[in-house]
């Protein structure tokens, strides 16, 4: 009779052990995702709507591995502090399998951080400091957009055919805006040793005081002007350089400014001329751009912001990992994403081993006044596989992390 137990317990066991495999086997695979949601909806609105685009298509297809993806947002209120406890309520609670997510840079480096610390995979979309995957990298955080070191080497190249010796930088204080600079400045003085910067404006974020930033630019009498602001303090900062003819005959070099998400705020007021990086989402005639363009039209009957394309290569490249790593383990999903190939709508991308880093690119071109309209123009599409440091500086650059 005990022995007759002890076979029904096990099998029982067994039973329970085998309906939660198969439960697991046809549950969701929960992706925590955090973001600046109400500080930054010019950008991520289109962002989350890139995401669900993303997350509908792989269901519709039968999800990964089997599983359906399920997307779980938390605002971060623009706080490193509120980042991290979102981050950890989404694993204690949540119980999401992957972190995803982050815009500004200082939100991103404490979720990298977090991540390190809790051995938790984590994927940034969006944060641009050099930082997340190089000086501060560690072995669980990996980034998709292209960082300010590899903008300022596609931006650098076109800035020394300008031949300008005197500089002035403008850009906000904080992590990003110190990493852009910091890698302009290097790459500019090495293309031309000669170059001076003379005037340097480092404004709170959120909060420029566009007269006497202006002003300050303009008594320095530059030859030329390296901009990092963006958002809302991009567009202050323009209608008081167009007010007191800062921009008339001077080039001015800007990172992020061909952004729709940053043009069609500036409207008629869009400066002619700038050298910038951005998404001229109206003329990429790639096959791969067409499908995501159309998929997005049809389904939001709007045209995609670069946001959009972020947040759905982002989604995108979280279901190729889990789909190598054939799991969601932390472990094996960051030894997946080492070399990780993943179709986008700017092509194919890598996920570079030595750093984590992404080799998608972006456009360079220049900003048009078209009818009261911001646009690129003159622009090509840089690929990032050709604007990073080499294995041996990454290397040297991680060494402490």
């Amino acid at each position: 009779m005990t022995m007759q137990i002890k076979w029904v317990r096990a099998i029982s066991l067994l039973g329970l052990l085998a309906s939660a495999l198969s439960a697991h086997a046809q549950g969701v695979i929960k992706i925590g995702e955090i973001n600046s949601y109400k500080a930054q909806p010019a950008f991520l609105e289109p962002y989350k709507k890139g995401m669900e685009l993303a997350v509908d298509e792989i269901n519709a297809a039968g999800g990964v591995n089997g599983r359906k993806l399920q997307l779980i947002t938390r605002d971060d209120n623009a706080n490193p502090g509120d980042a991290v406890r979102a981050a950890e309520e989404l694993l204690s609670r949540e119980k999401v399998d992957v972190l995803t997510g982050t815009f500004l840079s200082n939100t991103g480096l404490a979720v990298a951080d977090f991540a390190k610390q809790r051995k938790f995979f984590f994927l940034a979309g969006e944060p641009l400091t050099d930082k997340m995957t190089w000086q501060g990298g560690n072995a669980y955080t990996f980034r998709l957009r292209p960082g300010t070191y590899m903008q300022a080497a596609m931006l650098v190249p076109e800035a020394a055919k300008l031949k300008k010796k005197r500089w002035a930088i403008v850009y906000p204080n904080y992590e990003y805006g110190q990493s852009a600079v910091a890698a302009f400045k290097q790459l500019l003085k090495a293309a031309q040793p000669d170059v001076e910067f003379v005037a340097e404006q480092a404004t709170p974020l959120g909060k420029l005081d566009a007269g006497s930033t202006v002003q300050a630019l303009a008594d320095a009498k530059p030859d030329a002007i390296f901009n990092v602001l963006f958002a809302a303090d991009l567009s202050r900062f323009v209608r008081e350089g167009n007010t007191r003819g800062l921009f008339k005959d001077r080039t001015v070099v800007s990172v992020l400014t061909g952004e729709p998400e940053y043009l069609d705020a500036l409207k008629d007021e869009t400066p002619n001329g700038w050298i910038v990086t951005g998404y001229p989402w109206y003329g990429i005639q790639t096959p791969e751009h067409k499908a995501f363009f159309l998929a997005y039209h049809g389904k939001y009957k709007d045209y995609p912001r670069l946001g959009s394309v972020v947040g759905y290569a982002m989604i995108k490249s979280v279901a190729a990992g889990i789909t190598k790593a054939q799991g969601t383990e932390s472990d094996k999903l960051a030894a997946a994403f080492k070399g990780l190939q993943v179709g986008t709508p700017f092509g194919r991308i890598t996920y570079r081993p030595e750093d984590h880093q992404s080799t998608m690119g972006a456009f360079v071109g220049k900003t048009k006044n078209d009818n009261g309209k911001g646009v690129m123009v003159d622009y090509s599409y840089f690929d990032g596989a050709n604007y990073q440091p080499t294995a041996a500086e990454v290397k040297k650059s991680r060494a402490a992390n």
